[in-house]
């Protein structure tokens, strides 16, 4: 039974018309090898363990892993249980190895975890990658506690197959504010002067403390449980993927990885068991044809929070310059066309 919403939530809500239509765009496997043909821009209805053997051997420059947390949790139905450590290694050794497998020689890999899984998953990067770094990503949310410290970072685990990888610094800058401007010769060194501030563009940590966890006001937000937020994925894509290269994501959930991908002109595979899920994000990439925003994503730079109102006017003076240029290109060819150019 569909929820009630308030009349501003935003939140993702497909309707039984909807998803019989979506239904058709899933790709559901056989028992056959599958080609990257028939993968590519697709979400794969399947459960990983059946058909990760069938998948074709590097083919992939990006996997984002995101896999079920050692705890509780409740996906639609489908039960992920905590166990002991050393069973939960147990299960990431049952896939991880054989996920690898269909990544490119210089392909990179990101795999999320919280504080308690996160010594397996050293475990399974030590083993199967050159681990490169690892980014804590604070989110903030998170319910307090009244005997310990509330739990609000994650992991964020990036590995490389080997030596050679993708690595693109520039594409995943922030602008910040500058706080202490130093001039050098009167000039501003190394950040610019605005009617809005003084901003730098810095490169990135890997302590990220500028993504928030979607909620009901913002478009991308779903119902899934453990939903990651589009601006996250878009760091890990443009940094670690090349344009038109192509992103796996083996537990793709409500569809963030692929929609995130498309919106940034790569290509995608997302493989889901959950098919309430796989509707989900099958509706998140028609939507992404009409909005490809990312939020927090703006001009080709990350912001920090809380700027919204800047990115705004920045974009609407951007589109005001290109209008005004093909304004002026309209007049002229117009004056062109009349031989009344000078």
């Amino acid at each position: 039974m569909d929820k009630e919403r308030a009349p501003r939530n935003r939140t993702l809500t497909v309707i039984e018309k909807e998803r019989i239509s979506l239904k058709k765009n899933l790709f559901s496997p056989g028992k056959e090898k599958i080609s990257v043909s028939q993968i590519t821009n697709k979400t794969i209805c399947a459960d990983l363990f059946e058909i990760i053997g069938l998948l074709p051997m590097e083919f992939v420059d990006l996997l984002i892993i995101d896999p079920p947390y050692n705890l509780d949790k409740n996906f639609n139905g489908l039960k992920f249980s905590k166990t002991s450590d050393e069973a939960y290694l147990e299960y990431l050794l049952s896939w991880f190895p054989k996920i690898m497998k269909i990544l490119k020689p210089t392909g990179s890999v990101y795999i999320c975890g919280d504080w308690k899984s996160t010594f397996s998953l050293y475990q399974i990067m030590r083993d199967f990658t050159i681990i490169r770094n690892r980014i804590i990503w604070q989110r903030e949310k998170g319910r307090g506690a009244k005997t310990n410290w509330k739990n609000a970072t994650e992991d964020i685990w990036f590995g490389t197959k080997g030596e050679e990888y993708y690595f693109n610094v520039d594409a995943v800058k922030q602008k910040r504010k500058v706080i202490a401007p130093y001039k050098e010769n009167g000039k501003p060194k190394d950040w610019e002067e605005t009617d809005d501030g003084n901003f730098r563009l810095t490169c990135p940590s890997n302590f990220w403390d500028d993504i928030s966890i979607p909620y009901w006001s913002m478009p991308e937000n779903t119902d899934h449980p453990t939903q990651k937020p589009e601006k996250l994925i878009a760091k890990l894509i443009l940094a670690s993927c090349p344009e038109n290269g192509l992103v796996l994501d083996p537990f793709l959930g409500s569809g963030t990885t692929s929609v995130v991908a498309k919106k940034l002109g790569r290509k995608y595979v997302g493989i889901e068991i959950n098919e309430e899920y796989c509707c989900w994000a099958e509706k998140r990439l028609s939507l992404s044809d009409v909005d490809s925003n990312i939020q927090g994503y703006s001009n080709g730079v990350f912001w920090e929070r809380n700027t919204l109102n800047l990115q705004m006017k920045e974009r609407t003076l951007k589109s005001r310059r290109v209008l005004n240029v093909c304004n002026t290109s309209d007049t002229l060819f117009s004056r062109s066309d009349y031989g009344t150019t000078n």
